[in-house]
Order: C-alpha cells, then sequence, then structure tokens
C-alpha cells in the first residue's frame, strides 16, 4: 500500500511514477477523498475540544455556584456538539473506506533505477549464464512427450482425477521432483535461510497483506466455506508471520526459505502453454523471503538473485537475469528481476524465479514495522521474495537440457546422490 501522507505532499510525481506502469491511474478521486475526511476530520477534532471544554466550565461553573440556567445553557450546547458528533463520525468512516479501497487498488511505485517501459518487450537482460551447456542437438523432444516416454509424467489420468493443467508425477519423476525440492532447501538452509513449513490455506487478510486481495481474487482458489483461500505462492503465509508486528531492528534481516505446493486458478491465460508443466493448476516451489533494513533493501534484493541463481549454476543449466520493466513489473514490486531459463525446443528462456524487492508496500498494507535501538518511533520494513526456483520449470530445463540421444535423460550431478542414479 502507498503512504498516503506521500500521495497528498507529492501528488503530480506519484502520479507520473504510477503512469510509467503503462496505465492510467486516476488519483483524483482518492486526493478529493482524503481531503474530505481531513476536513471532518478536522472539524470533528474542534468540535471534541470544545466538547471537552464545556465540561470543564461546567464543573468550575457548579463549584462557583453560577445561575442554574448559565449551567443548562452550557449543557444544550454539549448535547448539541455531542449529536454533531455522532453524525460527523459515520460519515468521515465511510470517506475512509472508500480512500482506502482505492488506496488498496493501486499498485506500488516503481524503483526510480526500474527500467522505463510498456511491456516485456522492454525488458533489459543484465547478464546470461551457461551458454557452454546448451545443446547444439536439434532432435530435443519437448520435455512432456520425453517425460510420458520415460513413463514419469502422466497428464491423461490427472485430467480424470481433477481436470486440465494437473499431472501426476510417477516413480523417478515424483523422486525426480522431491530430489529437487530437497537440494533447493539443502542449499538455502546452507546460505542462511531459516526453513518454514506454512500452511497452505491463509485468510483474507494475508492475501490482502501481500497484494494478492482484493485485485487478483479472480486468480485464487477460496474455500467456499470459509474466510481461506488456497496459497499461490509460499510468500503468502511466510511473509504474514510478522503481520502486525514489531520487530526489533537488531534481528534484521530475516531471512526465511519456505516449499509448498502452490495452487492458481491463471485467470487469463488460456490457450497459453497448455501443454506440459509450465503453466499448472498445482505446482510446487521453494520459495525466498527476506525482511530488512530499509537501507539494506537494494544489497538485499542482489543477493536474492545471487541466491536463486546458485540453484541453476549447481544443476548446469543456461539461463539469463532479466530486469523488468515499469510496465511488466508486478502489482506490488518496486524492483524485479526474472531468471529465465534456456529451453531448447522452445529456442527461448523462460521465466523459472521472479525476485522482487517491494519496498514498504507489503510491510504497510500487512502492518510489519521495526523499532531502532535508541530511536523513537518505528518504520516500516522492507519486504522481498522470489523463486528459488519453480520446481517443475526446474524438471522441465532438466528433462530437455539434459536429454540424451538414447531418449534417456541424465540426471544433473548434484542430484545424483539424492536419487542414487544417474539416468532416468
Amino acid at each position: 500500500m502507498l503512504d498516503i501522507k506521500l500521495l497528498r505532499s507529492q501528488p503530480e510525481q506519484i502520479q507520473t511514477r504510477l503512469n510509467s506502469r503503462g496505465k492510467g491511474y486516476d488519483l483524483s478521486q482518492l486526493l478529493a477523498l482524503e481531503q474530505q475526511a481531513r476536513e471532518l476530520e478536522t472539524q470533528r477534532s474542534h468540535l471534541q475540544a470544545e466538547s471537552n471544554d464545556i465540561g470543564k466550565q461546567v464543573g468550575m461553573k457548579m463549584k462557583a455556584g453560577a445561575p442554574a440556567a448559565e449551567i443548562e445553557q452550557l449543557k444544550g450546547r454539549s448535547l448539541e456538539i455531542k449529536q454533531l458528533l455522532a453524525a460527523l463520525e459515520p460519515q468521515e468512516k465511510s470517506l475512509r473506506e472508500a480512500s482506502n479501497g482505492i488506496l488498496m487498488t493501486l499498485p506500488n511505485l516503481p524503483s526510480e533505477s526500474a527500467p522505463i517501459g510498456k511491456d516485456e518487450k522492454e525488458n533489459v537482460e543484465v547478464r546470461r549464464w551457461g551458454d557452454e551447456y546448451k545443446t547444439t542437438r536439434t532432435d530435443i523432444q519437448p520435455h512432456w512427450e520425453i517425460g510420458e516416454k520415460l513413463g514419469i509424467l502422466n497428464f491423461e489420468r490427472a485430467v480424470k482425477i481433477s481436470q486440465a493443467r494437473f499431472v501426476n508425477l510417477i516413480g523417478a519423476g515424483a523422486a525426480l521432483e522431491r530430489a529437487l525440492i530437497q537440494f533447493m532447501l539443502n542449499t538455502h538452509t546452507a546460505n542462511g535461510y531459516t526453513e518454514v513449513a506454512p500452511p497452505l490455506l491463509v485468510n483474507s487478510d494475508s492475501m490482502t497483506g501481500t497484494g494478492q486481495l482484493p485485485k487478483f481474487a479472480e486468480d485464487l482458489f477460496k474455500c467456499a466455506e470459509d474466510d481461506l483461500w488456497l496459497i499461490p505462492t509460499a510468500e503468502v503465509p511466510v511473509t504474514n508471520l510478522y503481520r502486525d508486528e514489531i520487530l526489533e531492528g537488531e534481528n534484521l534481516p530475516i531471512y526465511h526459505c519456505a516449499y509448498t505446493p502452490c495452487f492458481r486458478r491463471e485467470a487469463g491465460s488460456y490457450g497459453r502453454d497448455t501443454r506440459g508443466l509450465i503453466r499448472l493448476h498445482q505446482f510446487n516451489k521453494v520459495e525466498l523471503v527476506k525482511f530488512v533494513l530499509p537501507e539494506n533493501s537494494a544489497a538485499e534484493h542482489e543477493q536474492l538473485v545471487s541466491d536463486a541463481e546458485s540453484i541453476l549454476q549447481a544443476l548446469k543449466l543456461p539461463y539469463r537475469v532479466v530486469e523488468l520493466c515499469t510496465g511488466d513489473m508486478g502489482f506490488s514490486a518496486a524492483k524485479c528481476y526474472d531468471l529465465e531459463v534456456w529451453l531448447p525446443t522452445a529456442n527461448t528462456y523462460r521465466e523459472i524465479s521472479s525476485c522482487s524487492n517491494f519496498h514498504d508496500f507489503q510491510a504497510r498494507r500487512a502492518n510489519i514495522r521495526f523499532r531502532s535501538k535508541g530511536k523513537k518511533g518505528t518504520e516500516f520494513v522492507h519486504t522481498l521474495n522470489g523463486s528459488g526456483l519453480a520446481v517443475g520449470r526446474t524438471m522441465t530445463a532438466i528433462l530437455e537440457n539434459y536429454q540424451q540421444a538414447d531418449g534417456r535423460v541424465l540426471i544433473p550431478e548434484v542430484l545424483q546422490p539424492l536419487l542414487n542414479r544417474e539416468y532416468l
């Protein structure tokens, strides 16, 4: 959530930065509502002060033996003020709710260092890694074909069990997914992240805190009987671990990692990646989440990207790092890098991790603050997160990049001890 004080003090600058996202965000209604609410607040404050003063006057006049008519006149004004306050309070509350409703729909301000652009075509490639590991073969089979031939992926029976865009992992496929999760968690915990196994069902406050609600409700799965939603990513429960809390500044940064299944309707994506593991309704992911001091968040962001990259490098999967332009960044992000892994059959790079710095946007929505030693008051933390990695997409990259001429798939060396085999 944006800082309303900043919006009031710098409306034109904020308007320009929001519009760099490629959509027209009209702040006039929000600012008008805020102005009306502040006027009512001022009026209410003056009336309350007058009421308090009248209370004191009544007490003094009664002690001094003032005429009853004079005291009754003051009491009459006091009653009038109470009636005015009773009318003003719901008006102010209604204005605040309307203002907050608009505020909740506004995306984060892009970082001033984020490249300006309309869409993904204007994203900026930062670096590439692993070109030497790209295959030169032209007979590589798509991952869903080789997976079904090896008997480790089954989509047809998944449709029978549930519906399209689900998969059964069988035998070595299930083992490979489990090994990838274990390898990712082992790597990240060794790098200082504390593992969390969070709930997979969260309440609306949690979804609102990280920015999924209210804007992206159609992309989520909700339990009809409860105020509970299936998580689209572990970012939601892990970030909300500290919702409505004040952390001690000396205990920051806090790093967490979590493996969870993730659930997404993928609303609006029909017709895209309808085959294979790229765009499923249920998929596994290992997530990295950071809570950091504001002055350190830029450096922490770069390290987060490096931590996600370390998995791809250990697996020897070619990839590139892309900085997203303002028009392609997610709703809550102020700055974002995508890691894109090379897929030979598509002859292109595809996203496998998105690493975002949210500044204080999520912390403001979830009310996560910190207290610095020796300083008065509190500040909002900066939150960051990134996939470390999306497991199904990692398996996709392995099935294609490690495919052998005889139809087998070589298992990356770092995973072989976990699987106790060399080939799928």
